[in-house]
């Protein structure tokens, strides 16, 4: 099991070979989550970025007097080294709640289940890019005669055109904020910095207090630091009260900008029916912001907190700050206490729901675009264009298994967002299930992205972000998801069926849109739609829950999936609710079953029998989603990739590891209901097909291929248990080169 060794002995029949393997061990050392990850023979299970080495996001980055590590769990705050950390949520820079929302904001048409509580909206000049007062992080440090604050922001375009305001100590009645910001906390000084300007008044009086605090500003970390000289305001080691608003600075004015009802090119809006809307988007220290729920099912328009933004925009409604602050001890910093406040309501979680922040590798510009849509099968770049990348996680409350935890995806709808399942029982379900298995929502970079091309690399970048954070059990990892979530279940799972274990698409539409059989999925089209693809799933048991009165996902189109996987002989279980719309399973918020059908079962990394089927109109060669290899299999070519649903499909089958397919066990139909949920019950018709066990062979050194429309085949013989001189039984529509991997050998069949 040592896969660093050149060698491997490799049962053939009843004889042992040696099989070179230094071709396809993996390249390059252990990294931080080599365990939690895949790292035995090649080829890789997943795309490339699932495995590419960290990201180096510039807002997480230190230099100068800061030194200590980002927490990256949004919502807490930590002492670390020394300095005192609070971190934000991302893209959360929504403001007040106004009466109604901005008449041209552009979101409006697509976050039907993403909607923010704030409804302020940026002027249209790309120089607020749309997030120009989104706090990532707020720090502080005493040092010998400062004290130090860091505000880092998720984009930082103009300096100029951005300002923060922190309120200091406390008094006995809430203080107005300098500036015009329209806003009052308690302070006995505001702290205010915009551009390369900052200044320290007295609360109540605006008496500036000399000297004024230094200012230091790095465009390319998106930071602004603020000494404060204890001549000015000294903590000593005192307890302190703290708290923060960032909100955009009018320069000709020469203070904040107030938003109106509608943005232009420089003025902010969202604030219809506000008497005095304060200018601050975005407030520190929310330790208590509330989870969206589903149930009842007018909260999620009437009450949205999908962007953990509920109190904050409620709270700037009156222009009041109060709720949000932290007692910042100075004695601990002094100290150089390090202390992440386990178990305190502004500490950092260990387990339950929580949300964290991912440094992508990708960065197409700062901020957010909502000019476009996604919906296509094109590299959708998404709504959330920056570097930080936000990302729901459940960490089960049981101990680290020895292993470690499984991995569940959970991949949210159309219009929906990452905070889509957080603290409901669909995640809380599947993640305390067996040992414990960690359940993550990735946002897909917006709520349309459909997983293609970067919205669809945002999922893997999650997970080995994971992988780098917790221990998880790189065998065990299952997928789920709703909706549009359902079709990123089919299509990473016929994309990449090595990674998965088992698979349960809840409503989800077998290609992208909606699909009416024989007519191919609208506006996907046939290269979108998965049921071309079902043919690569065989070693992975699907759950299929769908609805007869399903809106959005024709019954048709779901059926159809179903049949194709009955006619294929493949594993699978398909409930159909006889009296469900497209959101019934959503509000009823019962996924027990589901949970028990993932279980804790492991992926077949070397099946005796491989079927795949490549779909080169998914690969996204510049975000690392490229799909040409499973299980054993590597380097599929498509002889003729013309048109525009160019396939390819490959059937192998090794008989060294001395076995035949199981027995299809005749097609089962049942009837139940599902209990327990929201709702009374939910009855549904079943149709189900099992397998039996498989025959026992002969062992031999003998690979049968069969292959349409392909121009080459790497077979990695080793996993395969084949020798590098096997027997080879080849039928193949065209000229086929199939590659022995490690053995030096390419043998041609089909043509010249």
């Amino acid at each position: 099991s040592d896969y660093s060794a050149c060698v491997l002995r490799v049962r053939v029949g009843t004889g042992m070979v040696l099989a070179c393997l230094a071709a396809i061990v993996l390249p390059g050392g252990a990294s931080a989550a080599s365990g939690s990850l895949y790292s035995g023979l090649g080829p890789r299970p997943g795309p490339d970025i699932l495995y590419r080495a960290p990201a180096q996001a510039p807002q997480l980055s230190n230099s100068g007097i800061w030194s200590a590590k980002p927490i990256l769990v949004s919502g807490s705050s930590a002492y670390r080294d020394g300095e005192f950390l609070y971190q934000d949520f991302l893209y959360d820079d929504h403001g007040a709640r106004g009466l109604t929302r901005d008449p041209g904001d552009p979101r409006t048409a697509g976050d039907s289940f993403s909607s923010p509580n704030g409804t302020y909206t940026y002027p249209t000049d790309r120089a607020y890019a749309n997030n120009a007062a989104d706090l990532v992080e707020l720090r502080v440090k005493p040092l010998g005669t400062d004290t130090a604050f860091r505000i880092t922001l998720n984009s930082l375009k103009d300096p100029s055109l951005v300002a923060t305001t922190i309120a200091i100590g406390d008094s006995p009645q809430p203080r107005d904020f300098p500036h015009g910001a329209n806003a009052t906390a308690p302070a006995s000084l505001f702290l205010t910095v915009h551009g390369n300007h900052a200044d320290l008044v007295r609360a109540g009086s605006g008496d500036v207090v000399t000297p004024a605090p230094r200012v230091s500003i790095s465009e390319s970390r998106r930071q602004i630091q603020v000494l404060v000289s204890h001549q000015a305001w000294n903590p000593r080691d005192r307890t302190v009260r703290l708290a923060a608003g960032v909100g955009l600075w009018d320069k000709s004015a020469n203070r904040y900008l107030v938003p109106g009802v509608a943005a232009d090119a420089t003025h902010p809006g969202g604030a219809a029916g506000l008497s005095n809307p304060t200018a601050f988007f975005n407030v520190a220290f929310r330790f208590d912001e509330p989870w969206q729920h589903v149930f009842p099912f007018d909260t999620v328009f009437n009450d949205p907190a999908w962007w953990r933004d509920r109190q904050q925009g409620t709270a700037l409604a009156k222009g009041d700050l109060s709720p949000f602050h932290a007692d910042v001890d100075f004695a601990k910093l002094e100290a150089g206490v390090t202390d992440d406040m386990h178990g305190e309501p502004q500490g950092v979680p260990t387990s339950g729901p929580m949300d964290r922040i991912l440094a992508s590798h990708f960065e197409t510009e700062q901020g957010a675009d909502y000019s476009t849509t996604c919906g296509n099968p094109d590299d959708c770049q998404g709504e959330l264009r920056g570097r930080l990348q936000p990302y729901a996680i459940y960490v089960p409350n049981k101990p680290v298994p020895p292993r470690g935890y499984g991995l569940t995806l959970l991949l949210h709808s159309l219009g929906a967002g990452y905070n889509q399942f957080a603290d409901n029982r669909n995640q809380s379900q599947l993640g305390e299930r067996g040992s414990g298995s960690i359940v993550i929502t990735p946002e897909g970079r917006g709520p349309d992205g459909w997983y293609y091309g970067h919205a669809g690399a945002d999922t893997y970048e999650v997970w080995a972000d994971v992988a780098r954070h917790y221990k998880l059990d790189p065998g065990w990892t299952a997928i789920s998801g709703y909706s549009m979530g359902g079709y990123g279940t089919y299509k990473f799972a016929t994309q990449f069926p090595d990674l998965f274990a088992r698979a349960n698409p809840v409503v989800g539409p077998p290609g992208l849109g909606v699909w009416l059989p024989p007519a191919p999925p609208e506006p996907g089209g046939d290269a979108s739609n998965t049921n071309r693809m079902l043919a690569s799933v065989r070693n992975i048991p699907f759950l299929i829950w769908d609805g007869t009165e399903d809106e959005l996902v024709p019954v048709l189109g779901a059926t159809t999936q179903a049949q194709t996987f009955d006619g294929l002989g493949y594993r699978y279980v398909y409930d159909l609710f006889t009296t469900a719309d497209h959101f019934a399973l959503a509000v009823n918020d019962q996924y027990a079953p589901a949970a028990s059908f993932l279980g804790t079962h492991r992926v077949d990394r070397n099946p005796a029998h491989v079927t795949y089927v490549v779909n080169p109109t998914m690969d996204f060669a510049g975000a690392g989603t490229v799909a040409d290899h499973a299980y054993w299999l590597s380097g599929l070519e498509l002889r003729d990739p013309s048109g525009d649903a160019p396939l390819g499909e490959v059937d192998a089958h090794s008989d060294a590891f001395g076995h035949g397919d199981p027995a299809e066990n005749p097609t089962q139909t049942g009837a139940g209901a599902l209990q327990g949920g929201n709702l009374i019950a939910m009855p549904y018709v079943e149709r189900s097909k099992s397998w039996g066990t498989a025959p026992q062979t002969s062992a031999q050194d003998v690979l049968h291929l069969d292959a349409h429309n392909l121009a080459q085949v790497i077979v990695h013989v080793a996993r395969a248990g084949l020798s590098c001189h096997p027997g080879l039984d080849v039928t193949t529509d065209g000229p086929l080169a199939v590659k022995l991997a490690g053995c030096g050998r390419t043998l041609s069949f089909g043509g010249t």
